[in-house]
């Protein structure tokens, strides 16, 4: 067969597309319109089920699952064609971006009150050292502790990991993400190597039990898995470990900590840089109680709760391409006290003031079950 002649029929065809896709689009617009003037709802889910139906019964067999494909990403364009043209652009989240865009800030703060979890010598330390020069850092025993300061005013920011490239996911927090009104401004990626500490005169045959926090634990695992017979113990934080060990006075029990925490704490190191992979890096997110946008931010984050039914997380995904908005992290974790339900967190790479993101999340925000939007910052 001649493909260059089969090339030219499906140029044809495509071009009867898009003459009847102009004409929906159209037709879609005055629909819009009518319901607009009716105050009706601009998804009419029996009717788009009744149609699917049809079509799917008219299409041959082997093609009714593409046809409900087709159809439905149709349905989800017009009606985000529709909402161009009418008042559903105008939304909360939409009137929080522009009230912060209007702050015109134009440096992020070199010094502020921010709030750590953990001790002298924490990897949060470490980040926020890295986010301010200086910054008066208040500590907390727990993540929520943190959250808890930012949202009663008691630091201006807060810095919490949220993800390892090694360990993965800090779950506790995209938990307390859920629970807590904050938004991030800003996030930095710091290297993390991991040391094995101990009090002075402990050498490396005599440890017995190694203390560190879950996600240090998780990146060392390859390490601790080579030393057979050795308790593995589970605590808040790495620097707290550290400081513990120094108090306790055991030559028998070992950190994995930061190599800072030795001369910090009175302890010496048995073992340098013993993480999985050279490449071990985290993400830290900088909190605060209210949107702060500086220039440079290129990265927008939200959390959504989705209807639960088929299609849901589709017809979010949909919308992102559409648009042509790149999408770099997708995040899942269930609702608590919600059988079966999920939120969903996503990291967008495109700063949140151009058009074509305002005008999806104003869509979100009317179609998903919980939409929050954290904030557009910068990754440094």
């Amino acid at each position: 067969m001649d493909i260059d002649k089969l090339n030219q029929e499906a140029d044809g065809i495509d071009d009867q597309i898009l003459k009847l896709f102009e004409q929906r689009m159209e037709l879609s617009q005055k629909i819009g319109q009518s319901k607009e003037e009716l105050s009706l709802p601009a998804m009419d889910t029996e009717r788009e089920r009744k149609i699917l139906y049809r079509l799917c019964e008219k299409a041959k067999p082997e093609l009714s699952g593409y046809v409900k494909v087709l159809f439905s990403s149709l349905f989800e364009i017009a009606r985000s064609h529709q909402k161009t043209l009418s008042s559903h652009y105008d939304s909360s989240v939409i009137k929080l971006i522009n009230d912060a865009v209007a702050q015109k800030l134009e440096a992020f703060p070199p010094r502020a009150t921010v709030a750590c979890q953990g001790v002298e010598g924490a990897y949060s330390q470490a980040a926020c050292d890295k986010l301010f020069s200086p910054a008066d850092i208040t500590y907390f025993t727990s993540f929520e502790g943190v959250f808890q300061a930012v949202e009663g005013g008691l630091c201006r920011y807060g810095v919490v990991p949220l993800e390892n490239s090694t360990a993965g996911s800090v779950n506790e927090v995209y938990d307390l993400m859920n629970r807590y009104r904050f938004y991030i401004i800003r996030s930095v990626k710091l290297p993390i190597a991991h040391t094995l500490l101990a009090a002075p005169g402990a050498k490396l045959d005599d440890i017995k039990e190694v203390f560190s926090h879950e996600q240090a634990i998780r990146q060392c695992s390859k390490f601790l898995k080579s030393w057979n017979g050795v308790k593995i113990t589970e605590c808040a934080n790495t620097a707290l470990a550290a400081k513990q060990a120094a108090s306790s006075g055991r030559t028998d029990a070992a950190v994995i900590s930061s190599r800072d925490c030795a001369e910090l704490y009175g302890l010496h190191a048995l073992s340098f840089n013993i993480q999985n992979t050279d490449n071990n890096y985290t993400r830290f997110i900088c909190i605060s109680k209210k949107p702060e946008i500086y220039p440079g931010a290129q990265k927008t984050s939200l959390i959504l709760a989705l209807k639960h039914k088929p299609g849901s997380l589709y017809s979010v995904l949909a919308k992102f391409y559409a648009h042509g908005i790149n999408m770099n992290k997708l995040e899942s974790r269930p609702i608590l006290g919600q059988a079966f339900e999920f939120m969903f967190y996503f990291d967008i790479d495109t700063p949140v003031i151009t058009e074509e993101l305002k005008l999806v999340l104003a869509e979100l925000e009317q179609e998903t079950d919980m939409f929050d939007f954290l904030g557009t910052y910068q990754e440094i």
